[in-house]
């Protein structure tokens, strides 16, 4: 089991270095990041290098365990899109300082569940039984927004438990061994293996009820944002348009669940869960100043409204923004 880690000294170290760190070459490559177990439309274009064409380049796409990781590889100089970054470690890393901006949307999805041992007997009615127990917790990504959410909800006092820092697939493993009780968990095959031994400590209709919720987003380095507008904006587009072409066919099915790594039921049960706002809609919904996102955004500790030299839409415009969008 791994111990329990915290990743902010990595990003600070980091920090110093992404100034000097190379954007990406725009004749060249453009370096992003995606996740295995994450099921998209927009992997249909990935496959097809539908991407490549429309924007000119190669593309080369490298896959992350957590979003944390997709941070660190960005302020290293490694990666220049993140698709489907959580919000969470997004907000922590421009928290730190980190030059990155929101450019998108990827996908909004049900709060990741955390999963309890059977053999315990802890249910959302008894949910305060977990004080004590040892939780295995991926930090800094949705999982451990969604596992402080649920345990608010469910009035359960994090600061007994002994939370141990563990990618999905470790913690379900840790799950299913016993060494933990509960595992809170992101990606379709990590959630099949936890549910084989484990029940979500709320139920989808509990966390509704909650208001608890999630979306990813696309974000950016600001050095390779400033360098390279039309590329961000032909990335957003064959997004928009993979989006706007899926039809959940077979054919589909089987493409997306090949590139995610996950067999055809386990990618039909994660997709059936999960929305893509159009352009529009997130240029409506998500942006701007009472958008979702700098909600959510101030929601995780990210403040807008404090004294400083420029006003707030501009605040939020520096790490948010529909800008690529049009």
């Amino acid at each position: 089991m791994k111990k329990f880690k915290r990743k902010g000294v990595a990003i600070t170290a980091s920090l110093a270095m992404a100034g000097m760190a190379a954007t990406a070459q725009a004749a060249e490559s453009v370096n992003v990041a995606f996740f295995l177990e994450w099921a998209t439309p927009n992997q249909i274009a990935k496959v097809d290098k539908t991407y490549d064409e429309a924007m000119g380049v190669d593309i080369n796409w490298t896959n992350f365990l957590t979003g944390v990781q997709m941070t660190e590889a960005m302020l290293a100089g490694d990666i220049d899109i993140a698709y489907s970054q959580g919000l969470a470690p997004f907000v922590t890393a421009v928290q730190q300082g980190a030059p990155l901006k929101m450019v998108g949307i990827a996908v909004v999805y049900e709060a990741n569940d955390c999963f309890v041992r059977n053999d315990l007997g802890i249910t959302s009615a008894n949910a305060s039984e977990l004080e004590g127990q040892t939780v295995a917790v991926p930090l800094n990504t949705m999982a451990d927004f969604s596992f402080r959410k649920q345990m608010a909800a469910l009035d359960v006092d994090i600061s007994t438990m002994t939370i141990v820092d563990q990618v999905p697939a470790d913690g379900a493993v840790s799950l299913s061994d016993g060494s933990v009780a509960m595992a809170c968990i992101f990606g379709g095959a990590s959630a099949s293996v936890a549910g084989e031994v484990g029940t979500p400590i709320m139920s989808s209709k509990e966390k509704s009820d909650a208001g608890i919720g999630s979306f990813d987003v696309i974000s950016v380095t600001e050095s390779f944002a400033s360098e390279n507008p039309d590329l961000i904006r032909s990335f957003l587009e064959v997004t928009d348009e993979a989006n706007a072409a899926w039809t959940g066919s077979d054919a589909q099915i089987r493409k997306v669940a090949a590139d995610a790594g996950m067999d055809l039921q386990t990618t039909l049960d994660q997709m059936a869960d999960f929305s893509f706002p159009t352009a529009d809609e997130q240029k409506r919904d998500y942006f701007g100043k009472d958008g979702i996102a700098a909600a959510a955004a101030e929601s995780l500790g990210l403040v807008f409204k404090k004294s400083g030299s420029w006003n707030v839409d501009e605040k939020i415009k520096r790490v948010i923004t529909d800008e690529f969008l049009d």
